[in-house]
């Protein structure tokens, strides 16, 4: 068969954000689908939102209710979302009880009564709900349970129905139930709760005849009903990182020089050290140099608000209301604790979108993990990795800032393990120096080129964080406990001591 003889199956907005994009693009016309899920799952504002989105006078929709909520009572919660259109109501979509139906005359009642409706009416996009109800009050065999679903697939195809019906089932019934296997489309949604957090997800189980991303997404119900965060959101249409990249001033000459002229752009870099250092600084100082080159930019925070964030700059002398106001700067406060990682991206890619940004903050990591619904938290290191390869991938430039709890021992990077995610390292830390406390600078990794190996004093002053020259005089300076050159070498050279009578 050539391309030219396949059958075009046309893809139907499903009036969900986020959800054609999992689909594949849509859901294919005239199939036969079922959404299964406990209670609270959002199976109901999943099919309404594909009814308004879709219905009009031309292509009618049916939505039938059997032993179920009341219409009127449905209806009454779901005209509160945006989506709903109350003209709609009367022109492109009507409700039908069939309870008595089934309650008189049981599965061929419910088969013959759909039937009616539908050669009356000639609708383009058919919703039971619950199906499950009508399996249950029918007491029938599982044969007959399954030849009725048949048939009322069969019928509702021919039709040229695109057909919903909705059921109340859990995970381990989705597996052996013969049910499901004449369904187009089998969609899971789930609710669990995590401590305090409650989580909602999407699996599509099954879609024929196109592919789907597989695994479980995000759901989340807001004002305007569900909304989809596909787990691989943002990663297509990635451009590659060309060999000579712009370099981007991080605000900051001295440590331009130390960076090899700036940070390449749309690298990921890191800046890490303890409570203090002045990470946070430093990030305002790459937004601010990025906004004075016309570079606008975004500030993802999470441990204090941006009207905090923006008076805290300003007392260095960093104007961010300006641009703010101008729509060169977004700054997003994101900490509902029940966050997933896809959610943030998309926030950060709407702002995007909106600013045109080429650089982002993301103010800290662990406020972003704290953030996170604790089942989320689990996975941070993967969807972490997603959500930068994601943004580095269309030339955004990311820094951000890590708290590391300091060690007079050791030189940890992160300590989320996460330093391979990153193209550029700088560490900031405290040292002690004859009774004084001191902050030394270094750029620990610079995948794009060369880079200064020096360690570089710093202080924090009003107009930001300053670098000084070059620490010498000192060894062992990145233990946090140096010492003088001419001390350390004695000691070194020190003969080691012997044990009387050895």
């Amino acid at each position: 068969m050539t391309p030219k003889d396949k059958v075009t199956i046309r893809k139907l907005p499903t009036g969900v954000p986020g959800l054609d994009e999992i689909l594949g693009g849509g859901l294919p016309e005239f199939s036969f689908n079922i959404i299964v899920g406990a209670p609270g799952c959002g199976k109901t504002t999943l099919a309404l939102q594909f009814i308004f989105a879709n219905a009009t006078p031309e292509r009618p929709a049916l939505y039938f209710t059997v032993l179920g909520e009341p219409a009127l009572k449905m209806l009454r919660y779901q005209q509160q979302y945006s989506f709903f259109d109350v003209s709609k109501l009367s022109s492109s979509i009507r409700f039908i009880n069939l309870s008595h139906v089934l309650v008189g005359r049981g599965l061929t009642g419910i088969l013959e009564e759909i039937a009616k409706e539908v050669e009356a009416s000639n609708p383009k996009i058919v919703v039971v709900d619950s199906f499950r109800t009508v399996v249950r009050r029918a007491q029938g065999s599982e044969i007959d349970i399954q030849i009725f679903i048949q048939e009322l697939g069969l019928l509702l195809t021919s039709w040229e129905a695109t057909t919903f019906l909705l059921g109340e089932y859990a995970e381990a019934e989705l597996h052996d139930n013969p049910v499901f296997t004449v369904s187009d489309g089998l969609f899971w949604l789930s609710q669990t709760v995590e401590r305090n957090s409650v989580v909602r997800k999407l699996q599509i189980m099954k879609l024929r005849g196109q592919g789907s991303v597989p695994g479980l997404h995000t759901l989340r119900i807001t004002d305007s009903g569900l909304q989809a965060f596909s787990r691989t959101f943002g990663m297509v249409n990635r451009k590659s990182k060309t060999p000579n990249a712009k370099r981007l001033s991080m605000g900051s000459v001295a440590l331009d020089e130390m960076t090899g002229g700036g940070i390449p752009e749309g690298d990921s870099l890191l800046i890490a050290g303890s409570s203090g250092t002045g990470k946070s600084i430093l990030a305002t100082q790459f937004i601010a140099a990025g906004i004075s080159a016309g570079e606008p930019g975004i500030i993802a925070v999470f441990e204090e608000r941006p009207d905090e964030y923006v008076a805290r700059a300003a007392s260095f002398g960093l104007d961010l209301e300006t641009p703010r106001k101008d729509g060169k700067l977004a700054i997003i406060y994101l900490r509902p604790l029940d966050l997933s990682v896809d959610e943030t991206l998309h926030e950060i890619l709407d702002a995007v979108r909106k600013t045109g940004a080429k650089r982002l903050v993301i103010d800290s990591l662990a406020g972003f993990e704290m953030a996170l619904a604790p089942g989320f938290r689990t996975d941070f290191r993967e969807s972490l990795y997603r959500m930068i390869v994601s943004l580095t991938g269309i030339g955004i430039t990311i820094l951000s800032t890590l708290e590391m709890v300091e060690s007079f021992v050791e030189l940890p990077f992160s300590s989320y393990s996460i330093s391979f995610l990153t193209d550029d390292i700088i560490r900031l830390r405290y040292i002690e120096v004859e009774g004084v406390l001191r902050k030394i600078m270094m750029v620990v990794k610079m995948r794009g080129g060369v880079h200064s190996k020096e360690i570089r004093e710093y202080s924090i002053t009003p107009e930001g964080v300053v670098l000084g020259e070059r620490l010498i005089g000192y060894d062992r300076l990145i233990t946090g406990i140096p010492q003088r050159a001419e001390e350390s070498a004695l000691y070194d050279n020190d003969p080691p001591k012997h044990k009387a009578g050895s």
